[in-house]
């Protein structure tokens, strides 16, 4: 889970003694030298040396990131599968690179070995994470974990290695505190539980977060709660950005969160669902563009993110789709996770492009289980209070299937279906959506399709968006209370960035304006004609002609006559 650190090589050849800067300890030195001659199972199979141990490696952080860490040439170089065109450094640059930046390789140095040894814990049966890094009878985390924290805060680029392996570490070990990883054993083999239900299914070669269960059950999660809020809120607003490197960052981190039931509700109430669904949606549409994706299609890079062109790779959709996938097995019990992935419709059009664009078998079989989950949760007959104190919309299963309906995931499950698939899994989820949605569908008419589809934003050329729709519909347009709100939003959605929908958007206003009494007038009202205007002269020749078009029937009596 964690990348190579770019000057790994240079790590044999640090020498403690003259870096007085780290304020190190006979003691402390002599007990790095000794861990670097031994195996590591030696050297944590004693709970006070392996808690020793772990604690110099994060006074290594700590002091080292006080005199200067993260800011020196260490900070600049490339992290091996990140996706960067450039080579790890050989072994006379990893050299080089300790002269002239020691203190940004033994960040590097103290996260691989702290990484190491939770990793290490995790798969062993004596010494646990929890004795570890929680002290005392009561199971405090020691205080040296802010040392972890502050490399996250440094704010600028930062240093990429020191800063997802120290998200990831810090994870790693707060996950274990959470009340759901003490029972996580013996319930995941009746599957119970949401979290042994997920991990069941991912592969271990893929992702592992069933081992983060703290079998001792020592470490108190009143300790952990405030650093799970910080660790939580740097991840959110890492998704925020724009930029797919920070995605690369947090993945590992964020994927390691998704263990707990605890961290997973924590991660809804920062809002984590709607930025992880937006960071999903933005990096398949440009992945699909920048490297053509489709079943069988060539994968250039299957690992992390590439930082120049900022396109996901396929694991880097698979990842962010995992996340989605695990956060979808809480729907059923939390109503305000059911309305986060209800929000804007982000999370549902994220994970149907998943399935229409199918970049790997992997990632279709996550996106298809959380789309069943979506599409079969329930909620209670009065969902309660929201935080504003407003009584909250009731959102189930029915909801979700509206949603995918606009985004037209049943043609995308009836391509699917005519695929060969040897994975039982999902031929099973594909007859269970391709039954929902048709089901769903037969209930709706043609105008509350299109009524959804225009709600949705999620514009795509279809039956209902022709002339004999609209002479036939044009007038339900006005809505029940004569607000016109359907008109409005695609209005709205002349702004959107997708060519295509802005497209749609202009055709549907131009058919509204011929087939709806004075409904030149009522467009230009709302304002329709100065935001198609400009349009006309768009770069996108199928843009620039569906406005000059819907334009024309703005201005133009007899429209028939000048077609």
């Amino acid at each position: 889970m964690l990348a190579p650190s770019p000057v790994a090589l240079a790590f044999p050849h640090i020498q403690w003694d003259p870096l007085a800067s780290l304020r190190l300890t006979a003691q402390e030195t002599a007990l790095l030298r000794m861990a670097e001659t031994n195996p590591i199972e030696y050297t944590l199979a004693d709970s006070r040396d392996a808690a020793m141990y772990a604690r110099v490696l994060l006074k290594l952080l700590a002091e080292a990131a006080a005199a200067g860490a993260g800011f020196g040439l260490v900070s600049t170089l490339p992290v091996s599968g990140s996706g960067s065109s450039s080579s790890p450094c050989n072994e006379s640059e990893a050299i080089e690179a300790l002269s002239s930046d020691p203190l940004g390789v033994v960040s590097h140095y103290a996260i691989t070995k702290l990484h190491s040894i939770i990793t290490t814990l995790m798969s062993g049966t004596g010494v646990t994470v929890g004795t570890v890094f929680y002290v005392g009878k009561d199971g405090v985390l020691v205080d040296q974990w802010k040392a972890l924290l502050r490399i996250l805060n440094k704010g600028g680029r930062g240093d990429v290695f020191a800063q997802s392996g120290a998200a990831l570490c810090l994870a790693l070990i707060l996950v274990t505190a959470c009340p759901s990883m003490t029972t996580a054993s013996s319930t995941s083999s009746s599957g119970s539980s949401a979290t042994a239900t997920a991990t069941a299914t991912a592969t271990s070669t893929d992702i592992n977060i069933s081992a983060t269960t703290n079998r001792a059950g020592s470490a108190s999660y009143a300790s952990a709660v405030e650093p799970l809020e910080a660790l939580t809120a740097w991840i959110v607003s890492q998704l925020k950005s724009a930029t797919g490197s920070n995605i690369g960052i947090v993945v590992p981190a964020m994927t390691a969160l998704m263990a707990a039931t605890e961290t997973r509700h924590l991660f809804s109430a920062s809002g984590g669902i709607k930025y992880l669904a937006r960071q999903l949606r933005a990096s398949s549409k440009k992945t699909s563009m920048g490297m053509g994706m489709g079943m069988g299609g060539n994968e250039t890079n299957n690992i992390g993110i590439n930082m120049e062109s900022g396109h996901a790779t396929v694991q880097q959709l698979y990842e962010l789709t995992f996340c989605l996938w695990c956060m979808s097995y809480e729907l059923n019990g939390s109503p305000n996770i059911r309305a986060d992935f209800a929000k804007d419709g982000a999370a549902t059009e994220a994970l149907t492009i998943m399935v229409s664009s199918a970049p790997r078998e992997k990632v279709v079989r996550v996106a298809l289980s959380a789309l069943v989950n979506l599409a079969t949760c329930s909620a209670e007959e009065f969902p309660g209070i929201g935080p504003a104190g407003m009584t909250m919309t009731k959102v189930d299963g029915g909801v979700f299937l509206t949603d995918m309906l606009a985004c037209k995931l049943l043609k995308s499950i009836q391509f699917l279906e005519e695929r060969q698939f040897t994975d039982p899994d999902i031929v099973e989820d594909i007859k269970t959506l391709h039954k929902l949605l048709a089901d769903n569908y037969k209930e709706m008419s043609r105008w509350e399709v299109y009524k959804t589809e225009v709600e949705s934003g999620h514009l795509q050329w279809g039956s209902t968006h022709t002339e004999a729709f609209f002479k036939e519909n044009a007038r339900m347009i006005e809505g029940k209370d004569s607000d016109f709100k359907i008109l409005k939003v695609l209005i709205a959605l002349l702004s959107s960035k997708d060519d295509e929908i802005t497209a749609i958007a202009c055709y549907d206003i131009g058919e509204f304006v011929r087939f709806y009494p004075n409904g030149k007038a009522i467009a230009k009202r709302l304002g329709a004609k100065e935001l198609v205007m400009p349009l006309i002269e768009h770069e996108n020749v199928d843009l620039q002609r569906h406005a000059l078009q819907a334009v024309s029937k703005m201005m133009v009596n007899n429209w028939e006559y000048v077609k």
